[in-house]
């Protein structure tokens, strides 16, 4: 059993958005986009009832009602775990994978989002369990299903949403989700997944190691939702140095999001794409970003694959910068970085990427509209805006592990001081 990658960006190098990446300079083709397509309803857990305040007796006889007792908010899904899906591969005969995935959200019952590819999608059986080491359970995998379901086909580009289901999770668990499927399946851009592993045929309910071989790219999962106390919930959009490119292998638990949310205890869950431009982030936002349910905040970091392309112009950076802006406002607060240094080009002049980088910087800095995290000012060197701090960069365009600590550290501090964290 083959997995074809059919590659529908024109992007990336090696590999490469949070707005601005770069494995691949010129991501900007667009691929068809279809609307979300969930399947289920928002469950929301009835609020404790109110019990009556209890009548204070003065010492004149009269009587004084006490404050009664806030109840608690309801608890809800917010999102706890996420990966856009950008490409897509043909599965041949129903494989199993299982993908082990850090959720930043602590709750009672879960959710599962698949999302399918270019084609027709055949999922015949998903479970939920905490992660081991090898591809092995650290608990007894618990089935989802889908309206009821063992299963389901959807057709091309669709997300499907599972019942919810009791299984308790804290904050940075790691979570296996198992699943056996075929068809057109959507995937991530770069390896990212550590120890996650895929084999022919039905295992999802297997306990012990999966076997089979590793697969360290993301696929199917969209989304796992949390449901639990509500509070704030991040969302981080942008190319390969959101979605954390480093090398051939890399590691998202390492990537500047999720250091975030580790310093800040919220979600900050990673919709970076590598080779991402404007363009294709305005396509694929409605299933990527605005089918997510909860978020509260959304990061963007975005504009390094625009630079130096043909007919780009400043105006046209700031002209798809504000396209994405209008269609998140009206789902969350917004917070925009500035673009990264960028020592070399993959397309157009470099003269023209350094201009057209600086000005697009300093449009960002007056943003009235949006918070601004100035991503820019703790990367690059204090005598050259264009280069990075020695040991922050790996290629001259994508942050080191050391360079995602530092922006993680910046964008924590702007959040607590900006964001009341």
């Amino acid at each position: 059993m083959g997995l074809t990658k059919a590659l529908r960006w024109g992007c990336f190098g090696v590999l490469g958005l949070l707005a601005g990446c770069g494995g691949m300079d010129d991501g900007r083709a667009p691929e068809e986009a279809s609307g979300p397509g969930h399947t289920d309803a928002q469950v929301t857990a009835p609020a404790d009832a109110v019990e009556a305040a209890p009548a204070l007796t003065l010492r004149d006889g009269h009587q004084v009602q006490a404050t009664p007792p806030v109840a608690p908010l309801p608890s809800q899904f917010q999102p706890g775990f996420h990966q856009a899906l950008r490409l897509s591969g043909g599965v041949g005969s129903i494989t199993t994978y299982r993908l082990k995935v850090p959720v930043g959200r602590a709750g009672s019952r879960v959710r599962v989002t698949f999302r399918s590819g270019d084609g027709g999608m055949t999922l015949q059986r998903a479970t939920v369990a905490k992660a081991g080491a090898n591809g092995a359970l650290a608990s007894a995998p618990v089935t989802l299903t889908f309206n009821g379901n063992a299963g389901f086909t959807a057709n091309a580009r669709t997300l499907v949403t599972s019942d919810p289901v009791a299984f308790p999770v804290g904050f940075r668990d790691e979570l296996a989700l198992s699943f056996e499927v075929k068809g057109e399946v959507a995937q991530s851009m770069i390896d990212a997944f550590p120890d996650s592993w895929m084999r022919t045929g039905a295992f999802a309910t297997t306990q012990g190691a999966l076997g089979g071989q590793r697969w360290e790219r993301s696929l199917a999962v969209a989304t796992v939702d949390v449901e639990g106390a509500p509070g704030r919930a991040f969302v981080a959009i942008g190319d390969s140095i959101t979605e954390g490119y480093m090398d051939t292998f890399n590691d998202t638990r390492n990537a500047w999001p999720a250091l975030v949310e580790k310093q800040l205890g919220v979600p900050v869950v990673n919709s970076g794409v590598s080779g991402q431009g404007f363009w294709d982030a305005n396509l694929q936002l409605p299933q990527e970003v605005l089918a997510l349910q909860g978020v509260t905040d959304c990061i963007l970091l975005l504009g390094t694959n625009d630079l130096g392309a043909a007919d780009m112009t400043v105006e046209k950076l700031e002209q798809r910068m504000t396209q994405i802006l209008d269609q998140l406002q009206p789902m969350c607060r917004l917070w925009v970085s500035t673009l990264l240094p960028k020592e070399k080009t993959n397309e157009g002049s470099y003269d023209a990427v350094k201009v057209q980088r600086r000005a697009f910087n300093e449009w960002v800095r007056k943003l009235t509209r949006a918070e601004v995290i100035d991503l820019e000012a703790v990367m690059r060197q204090p005598g050259n805006a264009d280069l990075f701090i020695d040991g922050l960069e790996v290629d001259g365009i994508h942050p080191s592990a050391e360079g995602h600590r530092v922006m993680a550290a910046e964008v924590a501090r702007v959040l607590q001081e900006k964001g009341g964290l």
